[in-house]
């Protein structure tokens, strides 16, 4: 059995970094679990964050994944200790690659860092880039409304978005950065327009093509490459699969297929049984629970 690579994320902003990852590795087979129902991530406790990339890599477990790549930057800052201690599988985060391309890439001029409240509170890219490059100046901005932005499909030249871009990215445009880490991968899509606001001559970090490099290395020193392609995708999410098809092309590059629905009672069931309803079927099944009760759930079958 072809054992694939598993990927998740809050939402739909890891399907930049499956993105990457296919175009870096077409043989590879890949598992995407995305937790619509508990979106965004970024305001929510450390401790909570934690507990849901937990949960998260449990059911991608299911899989039998060769290797694990947590696809959203507030996962990665306040749960990959956890992670690494409980699961067997290789981990590769999108906060690490990042920051070390950050740092390769420095001018001299200050980095700025872009991304959610829990992310920033975390220091995890400060701490990151500094080990890289101890003399670096950042300036970092908390930018908690771009996600729901993104995931309400809402184009880079809305006047709400633009509106929004030009509060946030000021104190980088006045500190003269010479180039900005996209810390959550929601935020690529939004690039063109940030590149409007900051300017021509700074730099847009996207970590998630850093990622797929990493990833391709660990796999290589691990002798796990795929040989031969072409590789399949399989996507599941905890609520809301129609609009997770409807609004992923703008994330995957292409169109997403098929997207499998996990309910409550799936999704923290102890029994590796696999969710059968899609996204075509799911407008018939009955409305699952929200982000709070699923979570709630969760601990009473703990």
């Amino acid at each position: 059995m072809v054992q694939p690579i598993g990927i998740f994320d809050s939402g739909l902003g890891g399907l930049t970094v499956v993105r990457a990852i296919r175009r870096r590795l077409p043989a590879e087979s890949l598992v995407y679990f995305g937790d619509t129902a508990r979106v965004p991530y970024g305001i929510k406790s450390g401790r909570t964050v934690a507990r849901f990339a937990v949960e998260d890599c449990e059911f991608l477990c299911r899989f039998d994944p060769k290797f694990i790549v947590v696809a959203c930057n507030t996962a990665s800052a306040a749960a990959m200790p956890v992670l690494g201690d409980r699961f067997r599988q290789p981990l590769v985060g999108v906060i690490e690659p990042g920051a070390r391309v950050a740092a390769a890439s420095s001018d001299g001029r200050p980095i700025g860092v872009i991304a959610t409240e829990s992310t920033i509170a975390s220091g995890a890219y400060r701490r990151a880039i500094l080990s890289h490059l101890p003399s670096a100046r950042l300036v970092e901005k908390a930018c908690p409304l771009l996600v729901p932005l993104v995931e309400e499909g809402r184009d880079p030249h809305d006047r709400l978005v633009r509106a929004v871009l030009e509060e946030y990215l000021a104190p980088l445009v006045e500190a003269k950065v010479g180039s900005v880490v996209l810390g959550c991968t929601h935020y690529p899509l939004l690039a063109e327009a940030m590149a409007e606001v900051l300017g021509p001559d700074v730099v847009l970090v996207d970590s998630a093509e850093a990622v797929a490099e990493e990833v391709a290395r660990l796999l290589a020193g691990r002798n796990l490459l795929a040989e031969a392609g072409p590789a399949g995708m399989r996507f599941f999410v905890s609520d809301n699969p129609e609009r997770f098809q409807a609004i992923g092309r703008r994330f995957l590059g292409e169109a997403v297929a098929e997207v499998s629905l996990v309910s409550p009672d799936e999704f923290f069931a102890a029994a590796p049984t696999l969710p059968a309803r899609t996204a075509a079927s799911a407008k018939a099944a009955s409305a699952t629970l929200s982000g709070g009760q699923a979570a709630a759930a969760g601990e009473e079958m703990r």
